[in-house]
C-alpha cells in the first residue's frame, strides 16, 4: 500500500504532502488546478521518463518521495538492501540538466529498480493507457495477462527463437558459393579479431580501477610521501612531541591515578598514528610511475572500445557475439554436412512451435470467454445493458511470431441489432469511456495490482452512469488502493479519502495546494461540484449523495 507521497518543486507543486489510506481515494479540483501533476509525479517515482521542464522555476532540483509497505518489494530486493522495517521509502530526483537519481531506503539504486517496483505495484490508467487498450497490437498481450499466460508466452518466445535461428541457418546454408565464401571470410576475420584480443568479461572494471592510479602515480606518491613525513619521518616534530607528551602523562598518572585514562588514550593515539604512518610508507613504496605500463593500458582500452563498438556495449556482449559468429561460421564451412541435420532440427522445432501455439490458442479462447463474461457484467453495471462484447482470437497456422500464430481483437456492439465491430470504431465518446472502465476493471480484477491509478476515467458520462462508475471504483478498491482523478461528484462521494486540489497565488507565484476533505469541507466541495457553487439545494443534494454512497 502507498502510505505517503511528498512532491517538491514539481511544476506548480512547490511542496505537497499526502497521507493515504486503504480503499478508494478521490482527487478533485477545477480543470488546470494541477491534479495531473500529482499523477505525473507518482509515475515519475515509479520509473517513468522525466522532463527538466517539470522543474519549478528557481529550484535546483525536483524531488518525489513515497512510502510503501515493505511487503510490496520483491523478497530478493529486501534481502539485498537489508530491509527489515514494515515500510520503506522510495525517492527520485531530477535536476535542471536532466540528471536523475533514485533511492530505496536511502540507498542509491538504478532507476530500473524503481521501475521494477512500479511495474508490479502500480497500474496507471489514463488517456495513453486507453489508447493502448484500443490498439489491436496490444490486445493479445492484454488477453494473455488476463489469462495468466506468462509462462506459456515465455515458452513460445523460446521455441520461436530456436525455430527462427534454425531457419536462418538453413537459409545461410543455401547461399550461393560466392556469397558463402565472402561471408565465411568476414566471419573468420571477426572471430580472429575477437580471439586476438584475448578479452575477459570483467576486464573493463579492472582497467577502470588501474588507470587512475597509473595516470596519477607521481601525485599519489608525492602525497603519500608528504603525509608519511609529517606523521612519522620527522622524529623531532609531531611524533617526538607525542612521545614526550605520553611520557609526561605517564608520570602524571603515577601521582594521580585518575589521569591513567588520559595516558591510555594518548598512547593509543600515538600507536594509531604510527600504524597509519607505516601504511602510508608501504603505499608510497607500492606506487610506481611506469609510462610504458600506462601506454599499454590506454592502448588496451582503445582496442576493447573498438571491439565493443562493433559487437556490443559490454565485453560480455562481445563474447556472446563471438559465440554467435562461430555458430554461423560452423554452419557455412561445412554447409553440406550440416544441411540435412539442420533441416531435421528445423522440422522438430517447427513441430514444437506448432504444438505450443495450438495449446496457447486453446487457452486464449478460454480466457477470451471469461473476459467476455467479465466485461459484459461490467458494461451492464455501467449503463450498457444491451451491449455485446467479445474478444476475437484467430489463429493463422504457419504465421509464427514470438507470441505464436494468434491475433486478438476486442469487438463491441453497443446497441441491439448492430454487428460487432472493433471497439475503437464501434463506441461513441461516452460509451468508449464506459467500455474502457469495464475492460480496466476486468483486467485489474485478474492481476490484483496493489495500486490502481485512474486519470478521469469517468470522462463523458454523468447521471446514473456516473454513480455506477463510482460504485465500480469502490468495488475495485476492496483489498487494494484505487486513486482516481475525477470531476464528477457522483464518483467522488464513494471515496473513503477525498483530496481537493486548488491553486494559490502568493508573492506573484502560483503553487498547488491539496486539502484533505472531511465533514463540512467535503460537503461544500461536493455541493460546488454539483452546481458550480454551493447553495442550499446543492448542499442537500450533496448530503444525499454522500449518505447514499455509504448504503
Amino acid at each position: 500500500m502507498l502510505r505517503r507521497l511528498k512532491v517538491l518543486n514539481f511544476a506548480v507543486a512547490e511542496k505537497v504532502e499526502l497521507e493515504f489510506g486503504p480503499g478508494f481515494t478521490a482527487l478533485t479540483g477545477e480543470t488546470g488546478a494541477g491534479k495531473s501533476v500529482l499523477l505525473e509525479a507518482l509515475s515519475f517515482l515509479f520509473g517513468a521518463r522525466g522532463s527538466s521542464s517539470w522543474l519549478r522555476a528557481g529550484a535546483e532540483r525536483l524531488e518525489v518521495e513515497g512510502v510503501i509497505d515493505a511487503a510490496d518489494l520483491p523478497a530478493a530486493l529486501r534481502r539485498e538492501l537489508g530491509i527489515a522495517a514494515e515500510t520503506v521509502g522510495l525517492r527520485r530526483e531530477l535536476d535542471a540538466t536532466g540528471r536523475t537519481r533514485a533511492l530505496i531506503a536511502g540507498r542509491s539504486v538504478p532507476v530500473a529498480a524503481l521501475a521494477g517496483i512500479g511495474e508490479r505495484f502500480a497500474d496507471f490508467h489514463g488517456q495513453h493507457e486507453s489508447r493502448t487498450l484500443l490498439a489491436a497490437a496490444s490486445q493479445l498481450e492484454l488477453l494473455d495477462r488476463f489469462g495468466g499466460l506468462d509462462a506459456e508466452r515465455a515458452a513460445l518466445s523460446e521455441a520461436y527463437a530456436l525455430w527462427a535461428g534454425l531457419k536462418a541457418r538453413l537459409e545461410a546454408s543455401c547461399l550461393s558459393e560466392a556469397e558463402r565464401e565472402r561471408r565465411v571470410d568476414l566471419l573468420r576475420f571477426q572471430i580472429e579479431e575477437i580471439d586476438a584480443a584475448r578479452i575477459r568479461a570483467e576486464e573493463d572494471e579492472e582497467l577502470e580501477e588501474r588507470l587512475p592510479r597509473l595516470k596519477n602515480a607521481e601525485r599519489l606518491r608525492g602525497l603519500a610521501d608528504a603525509a608519511h613525513g609529517l606523521l612519522y619521518a620527522d622524529e623531532s616534530a609531531a611524533a617526538a612531541r607525542l612521545s614526550k607528551a605520553s611520557r609526561a602523562v605517564s608520570e602524571l598518572a603515577k601521582i594521580d591515578p585518575a589521569a591513567g585514562a588520559l595516558h591510555s588514550e594518548l598512547e593509543g593515539a600515538r600507536l594509531s598514528i604510527d600504524a597509519v604512518a607505516r601504511e602510508l610508507g608501504a603505499y608510497r613504496d607500492s606506487v610506481s610511475s611506469d609510462p610504458a605500463a600506462l601506454d599499454a593500458l590506454l592502448s588496451r582500452q582503445d582496442a576493447l572500445a573498438r571491439l565493443k563498438k562493433r559487437h556490443g556495449a559490454t565485453l560480455a556482449e562481445v563474447l556472446a557475439a563471438r559465440a554467435r559468429l562461430a555458430g554461423e561460421l560452423d554452419g557455412l564451412v561445412d554447409a553440406d554436412a550440416h544441411l540435412e541435420r539442420t533441416r531435421g532440427q528445423l522440422e522438430k522445432a517447427e513441430k514444437r512451435l506448432s504444438e505450443l501455439s495450438g495449446d496457447v490458442h486453446d487457452k486464449r479462447v478460454k480466457s477470451a470467454k471469461r473476459l467476455d463474461a467479465s466485461a459484459l457484467k461490467e458494461l451492464k453495471a455501467l449503463g450498457l445493458p444491451h451491449a455485446r462484447f467479445s474478444c476475437s482470437v484467430e489463429m493463422e497456422e504457419g504465421s509464427w511470431s514470438k507470441t505464436g500464430a494468434d491475433a486478438a481483437e476486442f469487438l463491441l456492439a453497443p446497441n441491439p441489432g448492430e454487428p460487432p465491430r472493433p471497439v475503437r470504431a464501434a463506441a461513441s465518446g461516452g460509451e468508449l469511456s464506459r467500455v474502457m472502465l469495464a475492460l480496466k476493471t476486468a483486467f485489474a480484477q485478474a492481476d490484483r495490482t496493489a495500486l490502481l491509478v485512474f486519470d478521469e476515467v469517468d470522462a463523458g458520462v454523468g447521471g446514473e452512469v456516473a454513480r455506477a462508475v463510482g460504485e465500480r471504483l469502490s468495488a475495485l478498491a476492496r483489498g487494494r488502493q484505487v486513486l482516481c482523478v475525477t470531476h464528477l461528484p457522483q464518483v467522488a462521494c464513494f471515496a473513503q479519502v477525498h483530496f481537493h486540489a486548488v491553486k494559490d497565488v502568493a508573492a506573484g507565484r502560483t503553487r498547488l495546494r491539496v486539502d484533505r476533505l472531511d465533514g463540512a469541507g467535503r460537503l461544500e466541495t461536493v455541493a460546488a461540484m454539483l452546481g458550480g457553487r454551493a447553495t442550499g439545494a446543492s448542499r442537500k443534494h450533496a448530503q444525499e449523495l454522500l449518505e447514499s454512497s455509504l448504503a
